[in-house]
C-alpha cells in the first residue's frame, strides 16, 4: 500500500511539476509579449480561473498526500526507499507549496489589485513577471525533483 501511495504522489507532483514547467517555459513570455494592460488581464483571468477543484485537488492533495508520507517514512525507517520518500516529500511541501504560498500567491494578490491601465501598471506589470516567474522556476525543480525522488522511493517501498 505504501508503495502505490508513493507512486501515486510521485504522479501528482509530475503533474504539478508539468504545470509549472508550462509556464515558466512559454506561458509568461506569451503574456510578457501582449501590450502591459493585456497581459495584466490575462495574467487575472489565470489567476481567478486556476482556483478551480480539480487543479487545487491535484495540487493540495499532493501536498496532503507527502505531509502523510512524510509522517509514514520516519516510522519505516529501515525499510528501503523511506530516505527517498521522506526528501521527496519535504522537497515538494518547501520548494512547490510553501513557495506558492509564500512568493507566488503574494504577487498574484498584488496583480489582481492592479489597474491594468493605470500610469504604474507597466512597471508593476514588468516586476511581476520577473518576480513570478524566477519563483515559478523554484517551484517547477522542487515539483519535478519531488515526483523523481518519490519514483524512486516507490520502488523499494514495501
Amino acid at each position: 500500500m505504501l508503495s502505490l501511495v508513493t507512486l501515486g504522489t510521485a504522479l501528482g507532483c509530475g503533474l504539478i511539476a508539468g504545470t509549472f514547467f508550462a509556464f515558466s517555459t512559454f506561458v509568461m513570455k506569451a503574456l510578457a509579449r501582449l501590450p502591459p494592460a493585456e497581459g495584466i488581464r490575462a495574467m487575472q483571468s489565470i489567476n481567478v480561473a486556476v482556483i478551480n477543484p480539480r487543479f487545487l485537488g491535484a495540487f493540495v492533495g499532493t501536498a496532503a498526500a507527502c505531509a502523510l508520507l512524510a509522517v509514514l517514512s520516519p516510522m519505516t525507517w529501515t525499510g528501503p526507499g523511506a530516505a527517498l520518500r521522506l526528501v521527496g516529500c519535504v522537497l515538494y511541501l518547501a520548494g512547490c507549496f510553501g513557495v506558492t504560498m509564500a512568493f507566488n500567491v503574494p504577487r498574484n494578490d498584488a496583480l489582481a489589485k492592479l489597474q491594468p491601465d493605470a500610469v504604474e501598471a507597466a512597471a508593476g506589470w514588468a516586476r511581476y513577471v520577473a518576480g513570478w516567474t524566477a519563483w515559478n522556476h523554484v517551484r517547477t525543480a522542487a515539483a519535478l525533483a519531488a515526483a523523481a525522488l518519490l519514483g524512486a522511493g516507490a520502488r523499494g517501498a514495501p
